[in-house]
């Protein structure tokens, strides 16, 4: 499977798509490690406009972003995602949809990323089922120059198949979780910008 790649914030004439992959890419790089703290100041110097749903979450975050030091999101984080024995909150697929790690939603989640020619990078020990995961193979699918790969068509199937049933559980698990600060945000925009996606793969 492909890394997580470098965000890169998308200017307005660089078209939907590309602020689509981009956030779905922003969403990867948070949520698969702490995040440094020029990333932080990055994101707290970028521009929030706008007074829809998607807009006021992405401005939660970028105010949040710049009173955040790098240390106590990870620390954070760590709280959340990587405490001895079950994590605070998980992130996999296959416990919301079965109440188990690795159970058949995973194994067909492999079946059809061998299908589509994708595999899990050696350096990454999350499965392929991890919410950052399933964000980053979005964002390859959108970015794909194979038109087959990048049509909405098989965005629409692999988001409705992988992603639509759970993850507004998993954004409520994340967002009500008493430590959770920083991240708070980060599951409002991800609860809002998943919103987005599925009213638009449902106009299709």
């Amino acid at each position: 499977m492909t890394t997580t790649q470098p965000m890169v914030f998308a200017r307005a004439d660089q078209g939907e798509e590309t602020a689509r992959a981009d956030l779905y890419g922003l969403l990867a790089t948070l949520l698969m490690a702490p995040p440094s703290q020029a990333l932080l100041d990055t994101i707290g110097s970028a521009r929030a406009e706008g007074a829809g749903v998607l807009e006021t979450a992405w401005a939660d975050l970028v105010q949040a972003c710049q009173s955040a030091e790098a240390e106590l999101v990870r620390d954070e984080y760590e709280t959340l995602f990587l405490g001895v024995g079950k994590p605070e909150v998980m992130l996999y697929g296959s416990w919301y949809l079965s109440g188990f790690l690795m159970e058949k939603p995973l194994a067909a989640l492999r079946t059809e990323l061998s299908l589509l020619g994708l595999e899990r990078n050696d350096s990454v020990v999350e499965s392929e089922d991890h919410l950052a995961s399933l964000c980053e193979v979005m964002r390859y699918l959108i970015t794909s120059d194979d038109p087959v790969h990048a049509s909405l068509a098989t965005q629409k199937t692999f988001f409705s198949a992988h992603l639509q049933a759970w993850v507004e559980a998993c954004c409520t698990a994340l967002e009500t979780h008493p430590a959770c600060r920083f991240y708070a945000p980060v599951a409002r925009l991800a609860r809002a910008f998943f919103a987005v996606e599925m009213q638009a793969f449902d106009m299709q």
